[in-house]
């Protein structure tokens, strides 16, 4: 019997990023979930409840940091692994402390994001 994709949730207001992060997903037999802001990301997390979830920090609407906050204290998403896809420079436990379950530095080495990944889905 197939196993059906785990699903991830990718967040980032850049819709170039989105699509080379699904393409890289999909390839990696993910199923991807898109969203352009931390509010959109929110809601798909609470409908989709994906197995992981890749959140851009700084985008408008919403950013990162506080929809990872506010997926945090909800009781049915706080259990799902966030990674922060960032430029910024924070040292790890700055993303620790915002509730991030890790982070991956922009620009993203694909190497690095897949072996984060894989510590969280097996």
């Amino acid at each position: 019997m197939e196993e059906t994709p785990k699903k991830i949730l990718i967040v980032d207001d850049s819709h170039e990023n989105l699509e080379v992060f699904s393409i890289l997903m999909k390839h990696a037999g993910f199923n991807p979930i898109k969203a352009s802001n931390g509010k959109e990301g929110i809601i798909l997390a609470k409908k989709e409840k994906p197995h992981l979830i890749l959140m851009d920090i700084q985008m408008p609407v919403m950013d990162g940091l506080e929809a990872v906050k506010i997926l945090k204290e909800e009781p049915s998403t706080k259990h799902i692994p966030s990674i922060a896809l960032t430029s910024l420079y924070l040292q790890k436990e700055e993303f620790l402390k915002y509730g991030f379950d890790d982070y991956v530095q922009k620009p993203v080495t694909f190497f690095n994001l897949f072996k984060i990944i894989n510590k969280y889905i097996v």
